[in-house]
């Protein structure tokens, strides 16, 4: 019997352009799914019930299974039955989410269309003659995983701004030891990306102020491709910088403590393009999916007063930075202890003890 840890994993390849017609094709009739539901729900959100009132009728994605399937047939759609089940009750669990009877259509054309999205149930698509075989067609891939290995579980197609399309597809793997077993605190911050409580820090590289002179230069002269493009560049390179901070985090280390600094509260106040050009979203996500992999512990906390109290004694002077008035002082000296503190180090390696003491308590189930 095979006891060998495992987890899921989701692999992205793309697709060959050759395929961009037909995909095209599935993704307009997915979009009119979502719409014929959307339409349902809208009209029909509350019912009349005598001798009660009005009453808000919580369709299910059961209850709109029968309708969608007549809608599909009726309208001669190619797309797979699983794929109208699949966007049926993504639309359904939106709902929910939002507790909305009516969500944003998805348009298929104009400026503010809807990127392409096929998505599909586990056992839909198969590897085979070198090839992803999905809803009786061959499509062929830049196959960097080696996907002949994995059993394919759900998944989806989508497309991007510049209308390139990816296969994304959920597979098992197997869990990798963690090489390291060391333990790191990180300080979010805009000068560094990241600071960690053993000195190393991540450069802002700051790609998109980079790139906005070239972005002007493409918008001005309309070249709507070349703005795309330099987009995702910017993006391409961000994350790029991040994933090789993160593995190299994740092989050392066996626990990583964040700081939970809001990027959401920080984009509405004038540092938001440095905000949002440091992706701190990106690099915890990819943290917490990599600690996942090789069985290591991440960790998101609350950094209050990591920047202000000393990491050696955990007094909090008036010689400590605070507030804005204090985002000047990178070094300070604590008048308890004599010790000299990097700001960014300091406050890291308080986070890194808010992580032991929450260890230490047990991590309370959400």
């Amino acid at each position: 019997m095979n006891t060998e840890a495992t987890i899921l994993k989701t692999l992205k390849v793309r697709v060959k352009d050759k395929h961009a017609a037909v995909l095209k094709q599935w993704a307009f009739e997915c979009n009119q799914i979502w719409n014929e539901a959307n339409a349902t729900t809208a009209d029909y959100s509350y019912v009349p019930v005598p001798g009660v009132g009005w009453i808000r009728n919580t369709f299910t994605a059961f209850d709109l299974a029968k309708s969608q399937a007549i809608f599909k047939k009726a309208r001669g759609f190619t797309i797979h039955s699983q794929t109208v089940q699949e966007v049926t009750e993504a639309h359904a669990k939106a709902r929910k989410q939002f507790k909305k009877d009516k969500l944003r259509w998805r348009v298929s054309g104009g400026s503010r269309r809807s990127l392409g999205w096929i998505p599909f149930k586990s056992g839909a698509a198969v590897w085979k003659d070198g090839q992803v075989r999905y809803n009786k067609h061959f499509f062929k891939v830049w196959d960097s995983y080696g996907l002949s290995q994995y059993d394919f579980r759900s998944g989806s197609f989508t497309e991007d701004s510049r209308g390139r399309w990816y296969f994304n597809v959920v597979v098992q793997v197997p869990v990798v030891e963690v090489a390291g077993r060391g333990e790191v605190g990180i300080d979010l911050g805009l000068k560094d990306t990241a600071t960690c409580s053993n000195g190393l820090k991540l450069e802002s590289k700051q790609f998109y102020r980079n790139a906005e002179q070239q972005l002007a230069v493409a918008q001005r002269a309309n070249k709507k491709k070349r703005v795309k493009a330099i987009h995702a560049k910017v993006k391409n390179r961000r994350a790029d910088h991040l994933h090789k901070f993160t593995t190299k985090l994740v092989r050392e280390n066996s626990l990583i403590v964040v700081g939970n600094v809001s990027s959401k509260a920080l984009v509405k106040t004038n540092m938001a393009k440095s905000v949002l050009d440091a992706g701190w979203s990106m690099l915890k996500t990819q943290l917490d999916a990599k600690s996942k992999a090789m069985q290591g512990v991440f960790l998101e906390v609350n950094e209050a007063y990591s920047t202000q109290a000393c990491s050696c004694c955990g007094s909090i002077s008036v010689n400590s930075p605070k507030g804005r008035a204090g985002l000047g002082i990178r070094e300070w000296t604590c008048p308890d202890c004599g010790a000299l503190l990097d700001r960014d180090v300091n406050a890291a390696r308080n986070i890194l003890a808010v992580g032991h003491y929450r260890l230490a308590g047990g991590i309370p189930r959400l």
